[in-house]
């Protein structure tokens, strides 16, 4: 799978310790829509940063044998660009008989992405972290994730 990063242990993204995979491609639309430079997103940065080409096999091992995390958070861009391979990451760990739960984090509303919903239901334990980022809306507390949201627009909205 093509990465920017992969943090290990992240205490941020969701209610339990989890690694965080940060993938490489957003088309901006956040940006674009509402007419704002790109570098007003929090991950304008990670964009600029090598692409790394890391198999499944090595991020399941990295992640089974870490005794902390409980969760995988695939984030930093927009993952959804890389739905394939998304789709086989997740399909690698189940095959190995991991089921612990998914997150993924998405710029994307629910009815923008129903093919991809529905194929992601083949898999069971996954949440979606859906909505545009959107500056200057009301943060708030989000019960299914477990953390702060930057914008009252944006859920995480429990999948399967």
């Amino acid at each position: 799978m093509l990465v920017k990063n992969i943090v290990e242990e992240d205490f941020v993204n969701y209610k339990v310790p989890s690694m965080f995979i940060a993938t490489c491609f957003c088309d901006w639309k956040c940006c674009r829509e509402q007419k704002l430079d790109i570098s007003v997103c929090q991950n304008s940065d990670i964009a600029k940063q090598p692409n790394l080409d890391i198999s499944d096999k090595e991020i399941f091992e990295r992640y089974i044998s870490n005794p902390i995390t409980r969760a995988i958070v695939i984030g930093g861009l927009e993952p959804l660009n890389q739905f394939k391979e998304v789709y086989n990451l997740i399909k690698y760990f189940r095959d190995n008989g991991c089921k612990d739960t998914f997150i993924i984090y998405t710029g994307y509303y629910e009815n923008e992405i129903l093919p991809q919903i529905e194929k992601l239901k083949d898999f069971g334990s996954i949440i979606l972290k859906t909505g545009r980022y959107k500056p200057n809306y009301t943060p708030h507390y989000d019960e299914i994730l477990g953390i702060n949201l930057i914008s009252d627009n944006q859920k995480g909205v429990i999948i399967c």
